[in-house]
């Protein structure tokens, strides 16, 4: 069962904005997207390149290394070079606080 630790504060990250925190020792990118938060392990599933560095586009994180792309909803990995999805978790706000899933 996941735990969920907290990570900051929701108003932190203005929608259409992302912001990387970290998690049990690993980076995450938390991103707003129209009020509703998303997290994905700030890593490219491509070269390891840091996604939190890359560009917000129509729902999708660029990685700013090679340009792959992936659905900030679900991880999945929407363009070449990168096949394999990026690790997500679940947040979750509460009284205004971001937490994140944990195991």
């Amino acid at each position: 069962m996941a735990n969920f630790l907290k990570v900051g504060r929701a108003d932190e990250i203005g929608p259409g904005e992302k912001k990387i925190y970290e998690v049990d020792g690993i980076e995450v990118v938390i991103v707003n997207l129209d009020g509703e938060y998303f997290c994905l392990e700030d890593v490219c599933t491509h070269d390891g390149g840091p996604l939190g560095e890359g560009e917000l586009e129509n729902g999708h994180i660029i990685c700013p290394r090679h340009g792959a792309r992936f659905d900030v909803r679900t991880g999945d990995a929407l363009t070449l070079p990168a096949f394999e999805p990026a690790p997500t978790y679940q947040v979750k706000v509460e009284n205004g606080d971001l937490y994140v899933e944990s195991y």
